[in-house]
């Protein structure tokens, strides 16, 4: 009985066993297989950047500068004396050790050395680079993708976009391609290749993060490309290409708190980048050009003030010098400029750049909208240094001449409203403000502290000199005049010109406070 009770016993253990190793066992669940539509597409992208890469190396090159920097021995290092000169030092060696045949001072150059990136423009060995690379280099070599080293010379530069062009004496090299980042659009696929710390052909990807940024503040004309893709010190010059292999920017810079890429990349587009490269290489230099205008941004303000839809864009033409080109094509006060040879003109810095690098002497169609209607005009820029002298020195022919001192405004007037004292132009204020030429407008002689005129930036000294009134811009005269016209409506826009010159005219427009925020 016994033994068949340890032979039960038994028998349970083997099937809890048995049972326990089927189920510890079991067959995993086969992992489950990523779908094959995704590799494919996968596979294509990984196969389109390799394309890119594989197609614009032989194109991309590395740039070495070395700038010579003088420094006398044992001056400026850890051994000189603070405060003196070399020849202060000079004097000082002789007077301790007498004068010594052949004793002179000597200078150690010591050489700073640089690396950029850039790329074949054209088959004439031009390269298309940075200013910023190049700029101040006594030496530069420019290495390609073989190991192949030669000697480069600047042929011209622009430091207002940062963009240079330098040439080598080969035309073996193919060129890049040239894309249009006109037509770029947000969430497009990009590539950028450089030498990023020194490390030559370093391929990086991203996207198109925004388009025409003109407000990082880096250089005087600006139309930022932005991407994500890696951009790195050394970096600069080399190309951002679309995923044909065309050119559609030049690496330029990056915001960043480290010197590292943070994710925010900056590249000039191709399209200003090309057009400056052209005349460097057929003229070695660009030659400012001016038109004789002086301009303001359109607001939506402006805009409905002036009749038109608030979404136009342009900028308003607010002064026309005489006997300037601007003249002699028909350019009018109240005219807003929307197109400049077929390029859009969206603020000041977009005309602004188009005209200065335009060819002297040449014609262009300007497009603007005149009256509210649409109308173009041949305009032919002159010299900017001939023009300059007389960038607002022009008299206002329907200006008047006054030159009497206006009584204070009534009080409840809107220069009360608005918080300001005006007076129009005299010798007495000319003199105060040093107002230049042949002044006229009106002086704004005091500002209320707390008033809409204060809260909008406008200070004393500051000159209103002219007045949108009935859909078109009209000089000022008198007090009498804006009073009129500021009295028939809740907001005005003024051309304000800012006596300390912090900035150019501009439109301010003052807004009459509901009653219940007068002060």
């Amino acid at each position: 009985m016994k033994r068949n009770a340890v032979s039960w016993a038994a028998l349970v253990v083997a099937v809890v066993a048995l049972v326990g190793s089927q189920h510890f066992s079991r067959p995993l669940p086969a992992a489950q297989e990523i779908p094959a539509e995704g590799q494919k597409v996968a596979q294509a992208l990984s196969d389109a950047f390799g394309a890119v890469a594989d197609f614009t190396k032989p194109s991309v090159v590395q740039i070495n500068v070395e700038k010579k920097v003088g420094a006398a021995r044992g001056f400026g290092g850890p051994n000189s004396l603070p405060g003196q000169t070399p020849k202060e030092l000079e004097e000082m060696l002789k007077k301790f050790f007498g004068q010594q045949e052949g004793f002179k001072f000597e200078r150690q150059q010591f050489a700073a050395a640089g690396t950029g990136s850039g790329f074949v423009y054209d088959d004439k060995g031009h390269i298309l680079t940075n200013n910023h690379v190049v700029a101040g280099a006594d030496k530069i070599v420019v290495t390609f993708h073989d190991g192949v080293e030669l000697p480069a010379k600047v042929v011209g530069t622009h430091p207002e976009t940062d963009v240079a062009v330098i040439q080598v004496d080969s035309t073996e090299y193919r060129p890049l391609p040239k894309g249009q980042s006109s037509k770029l659009h947000v969430g497009e696929w990009v590539v950028a290749i450089g030498s990023p710390f020194g490390l030559d052909q370093t391929v990086t990807a991203g996207i198109i993060s925004a388009t025409q940024r003109n407000d990082v503040g880096i250089n005087q004309f600006e139309s930022f490309i932005q991407t994500d893709a890696a951009i790195n010190p050394g970096n600069s010059g080399g190309p951002l290409l679309d995923m044909n292999g065309r050119v559609v920017g030049i690496n330029s810079a990056i915001a960043t708190a480290s010197r590292s890429n943070s994710g925010v990349g900056f590249a000039i587009p191709i399209d200003m980048a090309s057009r400056l490269a052209d005349k460097l290489i057929k003229n070695g230099k660009i030659k400012p050009a001016l038109l004789g205008i002086a301009i303001n941004p359109m607001t939506p303000v402006l805009a409905r003030q002036l009749g038109l839809d608030p979404k136009t864009h342009g900028v308003l033409v607010n002064e026309v010098v005489p006997g300037t080109p601007a003249e002699q094509s028909g350019i009018k006060v109240g005219d807003i400029i929307t197109d400049f040879d077929g390029h859009p003109v969206f603020n000041r810095n977009d005309l602004i750049y188009l005209v200065s690098t335009s060819d002297v002497g040449e014609h262009y169609k300007l497009s603007i909208l005149r009256d509210g209607k649409a109308e173009t005009l041949n305009v032919t820029p002159g010299d900017a240094k001939t023009i300059q002298a007389s960038l607002g020195q022009g008299a206002r022919e329907d200006a008047k001449d006054e030159q009497h001192a206006e009584e204070a405004p009534a009080a409840k007037t809107p220069t009360d409203v608005f918080g300001l004292s005006l007076a129009p132009v005299n010798d007495e204020l000319a003199k105060k403000y040093q107002y230049g030429g042949k002044a006229t407008g009106l002086v704004v002689t005091e500002v209320k502290e707390g008033s809409v005129a204060a809260e909008i930036g406008i200070e004393p000294g500051d000159r209103l000199t002219k007045i949108v009134a009935d859909h078109k811009i009209v000089p000022l005269t008198d007090v009498d005049q804006f009073e009129s016209i500021a009295s028939k409506t809740d907001e005005v826009s003024v051309l304000v010109e800012d006596v300390r010159k912090k900035a150019p005219s501009d439109f301010f427009t003052l807004v009459k406070p509901k009653a219940d925020e007068k002060k």
